[in-house]
């Protein structure tokens, strides 16, 4: 059984056949009706047979559409406490928002992807990259748009602890840095939909090469997966008009942050050291605060 029930049904749908897509629209756009309806209801609704709504149910992780309906309405019963906590009586941004209801959907949004994703991380999984990358010689990171800049911002944290990470915005070099890795390097691959061409490209090219490979992504069952060795999920879901950028990414720094404190703790002695030197470092650069007056 998922622990999230709607975000499992987000989760699938790029891999869904047609009618099984239709049954997850219908459930996604209104969660608390279908807990309302029976099999045979809903079956009229998406015009599916209740055996495919049966099948729909097991893929996603549970007996039957009983069980599923229940996990549902849980799910549901979960939303609406969380949306009367930011006092809110529904979380989709609308065009007549003022600012305040702008501010708190957004809030909402963004504490419930962080939420999501860690309740549903697989932390078994976590660990054994964790183990993976401290003991990689080197680490690469490719991203693109905006999970190009939680590649580098992953990328920036590992090398401040003095590990040898590469991460470039140029899918050009990105590829030519995949081309060079060997077997006990590690490669990770960050995209929300796990569909773009760019990282799935050069995370494959790793792969051949015998790097471990790492998937960041949103749909476990995406193609980008296909070409890992280990993957991580985030639980995000994108609105009208946060699409692609804000929700996917904070779970996806959030995700990180897991990633690199996990990685810390395993080399926490070498980190103190290079968390001092780099701070040094950095320090000359800012202004020194004027001292304050005598009195």
């Amino acid at each position: 059984m998922r622990a999230d029930v709607l975000g499992a049904v987000r989760q699938a749908v790029p891999k869904l056949s047609t009618t099984e897509a239709r049954i997850a629209e219908v459930i996604l756009a209104n969660p608390e009706r279908v807990v309302e309806l029976t099999i045979s209801e809903l079956s009229a609704i998406c015009g599916a047979s209740e055996a495919t709504i049966a099948r729909f149910c097991q893929g996603i992780g549970y007996t039957g559409y009983r069980q599923f309906r229940l996990a549902v309405a849980a799910a549901t019963s979960r939303e609406e406490a969380e949306r009367e906590r930011f006092a809110l009586t529904q979380s989709e941004i609308d065009p007549g928002d003022d600012a305040r209801e702008v501010v708190a959907k957004i809030a909402y949004q963004e504490a419930t992807a962080i939420e999501s994703t860690a309740k549903s991380l697989d932390v078994e999984e976590l660990d054994r990259v964790v183990a993976a990358i401290v003991a990689a010689p080197r680490i690469d990171v490719y991203g693109s748009g905006s999970s190009g800049l939680t590649a580098q911002d992953l990328q920036q944290k590992l090398s401040r602890i003095g590990l040898t990470a590469f991460c470039s915005p140029d899918s050009h070099l990105a590829l030519a840095s995949a081309a060079l890795q060997r077997p006990g390097n590690v490669a990770i691959g960050i995209s929300h939909s796990g569909e773009t061409i760019e990282t799935t490209h050069a995370l494959s090219v790793a792969h051949a090469a015998g790097a471990t490979t790492v998937a960041i992504t949103n749909f476990p069952a995406s193609t980008l997966t296909e070409v890992s060795d280990h993957v991580l999920t985030t639980q995000a879901r994108e609105s009208r008009f946060r699409s692609g950028a804000m929700v996917s990414r904070i779970a996806q720094l959030a995700l990180v942050d897991f990633l690199f404190v996990r990685v810390a703790q395993q080399l926490s002695d070498r980190v103190t050291e290079a968390l001092r030197l780099t701070y040094e470092a950095v320090s000359a650069q800012r202004p020194a605060r004027p001292s304050a007056p005598e009195r």
